[in-house]
């Protein structure tokens, strides 16, 4: 027979209300550019896998044309994030407010 399952405490709520929502209240700080961060990465890979393609003996060619590769698919990833970037922000400016 299976042991019965420890269960878990229960949380305990906060007696404190939550802080009143005022314009005076400095706004949240801006949103990182996750597309940046993202394509970052993208030439962090490509940098790295002809240098472990290498290290690992593949053929200097091979390598490259890995790299190569890696970096078409990056930039046109990169393109398409643009773009779709800034289709968004159109739209965001086409939007009435009610």
């Amino acid at each position: 027979m299976p042991a019965p399952r420890p269960t878990a405490a229960p949380r305990a709520e906060s007696s404190a209300p939550p802080a009143p929502s005022t314009a005076s209240t400095p706004s949240a700080p801006p949103a990182t550019d996750t597309v940046r961060d993202v394509i970052g990465w993208g030439v962090f890979g490509c940098l790295l896998v002809p240098v472990v393609l290498l290290w690992c003996g593949s053929a200097p060619v091979t390598a490259a044309g890995a790299g190569l590769g890696l970096t078409a698919v990056t930039g046109a990833c990169w393109m398409l994030l643009r773009h779709f970037e800034r289709a968004a922000a159109k739209a965001e400016r086409q939007t009435p407010v009610d």
